[in-house]
């Protein structure tokens, strides 16, 4: 039977080029969407931002460096602890650049979360409704 996935992880939300502050990161896996994993990041009971990440480039953003777009991801070792450093790239600023956030999740919490996942659909057995995504598009003109 597949069933929803949840679980709260502290992670470090690095601001400005040194300083980090912990924040929630709410990650949320539905069977109906298999592909995506939702990440909804609070801090002081307000929502700072919300994501949708793919599945396959967490689990692989475990490993090795991957992403080339808005989301960017890679292991970080520090000897004893293991990181996935995830970079979000957001709009444009005024001076050229654009706004860009960087958070480091404990990567033994994120592997277990990955885990219970692939439990309630393994890879490779994801199913698309395409006819239910096209009806989707449609309806949002």
């Amino acid at each position: 039977m597949n069933s929803f996935v949840h679980k709260t992880l502290v992670v470090q939300l690095q601001s400005g080029a040194m300083d980090c502050c912990p924040v929630l990161a709410h990650l949320s896996y539905d069977p109906a969407d298999p592909f995506a994993v939702t990440a909804v990041f609070s801090h002081d009971g307000r929502v700072l931002a919300r994501w949708r990440l793919d599945r396959e480039m967490l689990t692989l953003g475990l490993e090795r460096r991957v992403g080339v777009g808005d989301v960017r991801m890679r292991p970080v070792s520090t000897g004893l602890w293991e990181e996935l450093r995830i970079e979000f790239f957001g709009d444009a600023r005024p001076d050229g650049g654009r706004q860009r956030a960087v958070v480091f999740a404990w990567a033994p919490a994120l592997a277990a979360f990955l885990r219970e996942t692939r439990e309630a659909v393994p890879p490779g057995r994801e199913e698309l409704r395409i006819d239910d995504f096209l009806q989707e598009v449609i309806a949002g003109g």
